[in-house]
């Protein structure tokens, strides 16, 4: 369905095929928190906040406060409309030292979408919005490793009426993580930690009553691995890495005189477990460095690498964040990069979020 999912492929000079893997639902794989913006998009690893539920539920058991609640608001294509955004609230409680709970809404609002005819004329005017409900549960299994589970429901409305054809509908579907964690840190706050998380695990989804039309939602496997050196009582380094592969087939190309035509058939043929299984080059990784003063002053900075054939994403980010007594400021920005369709929507834009915790017990 074009007005959804869009696929691109190109020729490079080089002869190498670009073939983009996109999804419905996109939102899912935005960077929810300015903390995780401001270090490149990373977050499977790093220490456990009340963000923890949209990267790695397994680490919320090993976060520093008994609870804690977090809102974030992240710009959308700044420079093109000002009302699209995505403004997201999580937050997370500790049963007791081996359990935690937590929820989080995402909401992503696409501002004000003009719908005409081919003549170009108007049919309506919509306002596209989608959102996410999360649940989430985390277990200590040893005094290092926790596991983590959430539950997921998702909701798109992209569009309502008919275009002669097909009668559209907001579309939904559930999914859910899994994730393991691993601390090594010493009683002093210094070395490695790694978690791995599979991600968005759900139904297809759609938005007619077309069943042969629903799309991947996009799946993921990541894995992150951070390192923090304690330099002294006043000064720490954390350096984190994280790696991802998106569970959803890649639409094959069949050449037909002389032309490149989408093999639906064998794309449709994947059931959902089937398709986290499929072959694709879906591939990004993100690195990122946080430097922390008395643990009440943060600078962070961090890069984006993916592979030309998917979509060419590179950017560098850098970001702060300032406490006071229970409450947290964070700030990010996105360094403008790319032009035209390789352009970042986040590009020269500042996001920001609010954290605060609760240490009584």
């Amino acid at each position: 369905m074009a007005l959804l999912t869009v696929f691109g492929t190109a020729k490079a000079q080089s002869s190498k095929t670009i073939n983009v893997v996109t999804t419905p639902v996109p939102f899912l794989r935005v960077s929810p928190d300015a903390r995780a913006g401001g270090m490149g998009d990373v977050g499977i690893a790093t220490s456990a906040d009340a963000n923890s539920i949209f990267w790695n539920m397994g680490k919320t058991i090993f976060a520093e406060s008994n609870s804690a609640v977090s809102v974030n608001y992240n710009p959308w294509l700044r420079d093109i409309a000002p009302n699209i955004y995505m403004g997201v609230i999580s937050g997370y409680k500790k049963l007791d030292d081996g359990q935690a709970i937590a929820a989080s809404v995402r909401y992503f609002s696409l501002g004000d979408v003009q719908f005409t005819d081919f003549n170009g004329n108007l049919l309506q005017t919509y306002r596209p919005r989608e959102f996410s409900i999360d649940l989430g549960y985390a277990k200590k299994l040893s005094e290092k490793m926790s596991f983590g589970i959430t539950a997921r429901y998702i909701n798109s409305a992209l569009a309502n009426g008919s275009d002669g054809q097909d009668v559209y509908k907001t579309g939904s579907a559930f999914a859910a993580d899994i994730s393991l964690f691993y601390q090594g840190l010493n009683k002093a706050g210094e070395g490695f930690s790694w978690g791995i998380s599979a991600s968005n695990l759900g139904s297809k989804i759609g938005y007619t009553d077309n069943e042969n039309a629903k799309e991947f939602i996009p799946a993921n496997l990541g894995v992150g691995v951070a390192y923090t050196k304690v330099i002294d009582e006043d000064n720490k380094i954390t350096f984190a890495l994280d790696a991802n592969k998106l569970l959803v087939p890649a639409l094959e190309y069949t050449g037909v005189a002389n032309q490149d035509f989408i093999n639906m058939a064998k794309y449709r043929q994947y059931s959902v477990t089937e398709s986290w299984f499929a072959k694709n080059n879906s591939y990004n990784a993100s690195f990122g460095a946080e430097y922390g003063f008395k643990n009440l002053f943060f600078v962070r900075a961090g890069y984006f690498y993916e592979d030309k054939s998917q979509g060419d994403r590179k950017y560098a980010t850098a970001g702060v964040g300032i406490k006071f007594s229970n409450m947290m400021l964070n700030f990010s920005y996105l360094v403008p990069t790319g032009e035209a369709i390789t352009r970042n929507p986040l590009s020269n834009t500042l996001r920001f979020g609010l954290l605060f915790t609760n240490n009584k017990k």
